[in-house]
């Protein structure tokens, strides 16, 4: 027992994990294991390293995106509520309420397809350049509002 702990005390006390050829010596075969999960790195579309390489990387950066662009869509259509029906006796609380379950409907259904969209690439073994998050999230805001105003859900 005590030579078995002696021989692996070194990895423990260096902060080297195992397969790093002894305390971190290897340069090359050390990864860069930091998450990026800062919003105003989202917002900025910068990323330590070049590309998002982790699955709750890839989730939440295109989720973010999803969920700005959905703000954005349903912000303005509760401004338009508010002018359309500003003379209805109940006007305003027609807007809240439609606001927030069209902007709730919308959440759900964006962590779902984010999560989808982070497990095909994280399966595939691909990374995730920034830009690709950004246009992937506001594509699934994009679909989703094509898909409001066509005609498809009143036939199914």
């Amino acid at each position: 027992m005590s030579s078995s702990k002696a021989k692996y005390s070194h990895l423990t006390k260096r902060g080297a994990n195992p397969g790093s050829g002894g305390g971190g010596r290897n340069m090359n075969t050390n990864r860069d294991y930091s998450i990026n999960l800062s919003v105003q790195q989202v917002l900025s579309l910068w990323v330590q390293g070049t590309t998002l390489q982790h699955f709750a990387e890839m989730w939440y950066w295109v989720f973010l995106w999803c969920l700005f662009s959905s703000l954005v869509v349903h912000g303005a259509m509760g401004l338009l509520m508010l002018v359309m029906l500003q003379r209805h006796r109940r006007g305003r609380l027609i807007t809240v309420v439609l606001v927030a379950v069209g902007f709730l409907a919308s959440l759900s259904g964006a962590v779902v397809t984010s999560a989808a969209v982070a497990g095909v690439y994280r399966v595939a073994g691909k990374d995730m350049a920034p830009l690709q998050a950004l246009v992937l999230g506001v594509g699934q805001t994009t679909l989703s509002v094509l898909l409001s105003f066509s005609r498809v859900l009143a036939t199914l």
